[in-house]
């Protein structure tokens, strides 16, 4: 056998080795395909360097291949990672920045993703699809923190105005008024007793003056009732009254009708017997006798005895 074989079959043999380490440390036939996506941070994001795992509710799937600053607003960060193609990467996951047990090695995680929910796509005019972002549990915390403080801080200062020497003076003046008032109520301790007494005994009478009160509105209850039974009475009586007036007006009505003219005419005709009874009582009155032995006649008249009826 030739040396210049054998050099040629150790080269191509070298050859053959240095591709498969390059296949083999490449991925193989078993090579990941990756998918990137973008995520805009609003807050600070020490701790997570590239490579940092990116995981979905706790599994690894894939890495941060970017960390840098929004050109057009430096208080973002933009964030890219590389996710295993096949990840359901929808649009309501969200990412979250967290870190990792005691080391405090930062990773993002993933959730969300309803069934029914979308596939994440990319937007008009962008580059990378766009996941969505929410504060991590540190930044949650250091915003409670910063509000309890600040809250603390007011009411420090609440309590400082509070205790101001003003407030303290009014707040001892108010105190030694408060131990008058104890001290004159002590000294009138057996005073208060006794109109307490009293009072229990005033509101006993008003008890029992309650209960009789009860008996009281019953009475007063069936009087009324009896009243009202009497008005009806009265109503009944009034309208048989009404109907005797009405036949007593139709009587009268036919009274005047019927029996008026009668007692005109007969008025008419005791007139002039009335007339006759008084020429004969003026006559009786003159002579009485007259009614024993009748009218005497009359005498003659001078000049009148030669005259023939």
């Amino acid at each position: 056998m030739s040396y210049s074989v054998v050099g040629a079959f150790v080269l191509l043999l070298g050859a053959v080795l240095i591709i498969g380490v390059l296949w083999l440390a490449s991925g193989g036939a078993f090579q990941k395909k990756y998918d990137l996506y973008l995520a805009l941070e609003d807050e600070s994001v020490a701790g997570l360097n590239l490579n940092a795992p990116v995981k979905y509710n706790g599994v690894d799937v894939g890495k941060v291949r970017g960390i840098r600053l929004d050109p057009s607003n430096p208080q973002r960060v933009n964030l890219l990672f590389a996710i295993e193609r096949g990840t359901p990467i929808k649009e309501d996951t969200v990412a979250v920045l967290k870190t990792q047990g005691l080391t405090g090695i930062a990773y993002v995680e993933l959730s969300g993703g309803a069934q029914n929910s979308p596939p994440l796509r990319v937007a008009a005019g962008a580059r990378y699809p766009v996941i969505r972002t929410k504060p991590s549990l540190s930044a949650r915390l250091e915003n409670v923190l910063t509000n309890v403080l600040a809250k603390l801080d007011s009411t420090s200062s609440s309590i400082n105005a509070i205790l101001s020497e003003e407030n303290r003076a009014a707040f001892k003046s108010a105190l030694a008024d408060i131990a008058t008032v104890a001290h004159t109520i002590a000294a009138r301790k057996d005073a208060i007793d006794t109109s307490i007494t009293h009072a229990a005994r005033t509101l006993e009478n008003t008890s029992q003056a309650t209960a009789h009160m009860g008996a009281v509105v019953d009475r007063i209850g069936r009087s009324a009732d009896a009243v009202e039974k009497m008005g009806n009475e009265v109503a009944k009586t009034s309208a048989s009254a009404g109907k005797t007036v009405d036949s007593v007006g139709a009587d009268v009505k036919r009274f005047s009708v019927e029996t008026v003219p009668e007692l005109e005419r007969l008025l008419g005709e005791l007139s002039p017997l009335t007339t006759s009874l008084r020429r004969l009582s003026e006559q009786t009155e003159r002579d009485p006798r007259g009614l024993l032995f009748g009218r005497k006649a009359v005498p003659a008249g001078p000049g009148e005895a030669g005259a023939k009826p």
